[in-house]
């Protein structure tokens, strides 16, 4: 009797006692916020499940006024989440709501335990005329 009380002690120690673990990214919808970008959406990301070690984003604006949705899948390595898609408009100048937008190349890639990470965002041609790069930060939060 005495063993087993000792035993369930101990067990319930290592359980109780475990400090907590942050999850790898989960599945569902995640709110994405980025940080200094130059635009009035704000985005949800819908992760699914695909093959191999990846998530399927979907990335939903809101509003969808003026904005493109996207989608691709975000491939899991080093402990890190890279996703790289084509934005129609991802770069905006002059008047954010009314001005012109500029295609860009974005690369989102995140943690996949804390879900912080860094957009870089490339274009052939900028506001001013010139290609460059801008990277921002991001955040995905459960939703």
């Amino acid at each position: 009797m005495k063993s087993v009380l000792i035993s369930l002690i101990v067990a319930c120690a290592s359980v109780l006692g475990a400090p907590p673990a942050l999850a790898d990214t989960p599945h569902g919808n995640f709110e994405l916020r980025l940080d200094g970008r130059y635009d009035f959406h704000t985005w949800i990301w819908a992760l699914a499940s695909c093959d191999g070690d990846c998530v399927h984003v979907q990335a939903i604006p809101q509003p969808i006024a003026r904005a493109f949705p996207y989608a691709g899948d975000a491939r899991l390595a080093d402990g890190r989440y890279t996703l790289a898609v084509d934005v129609p408009d991802g770069l905006r100048c002059g008047n954010v709501y009314y001005g012109a937008t500029i295609p860009t190349h974005d690369v989102y890639s995140w943690d996949a335990t804390t879900r912080v990470g860094v957009l870089t965002s490339s274009f052939d041609a900028g506001c001013d005329g010139n290609p460059g790069t801008l990277t921002y930060p991001f955040v995905l939060s459960l939703m």
